[in-house]
């Protein structure tokens, strides 16, 4: 019984943490584009010959 004065103090703290952490990234901006990132794979990446004829 003694380690619930351990463990809750210790899950509440963790909790805390981490939505301090999700609170700090929705503000930041890093879900703001959530359809970008799906179809990014889709595209086809320049060789480096295109790369280099762009230039």
């Amino acid at each position: 019984m003694d380690i619930i004065w351990f463990l809750v103090p210790a899950a509440l703290m963790l909790g805390l943490g981490f939505l301090g952490v999700f609170i700090w990234a929705a503000k930041s901006g890093q879900f703001e584009d959530l359809e970008t990132p799906a179809v990014r794979m889709l595209f086809d990446e320049k060789t480096s010959e295109e790369k280099e004829n762009v230039k």
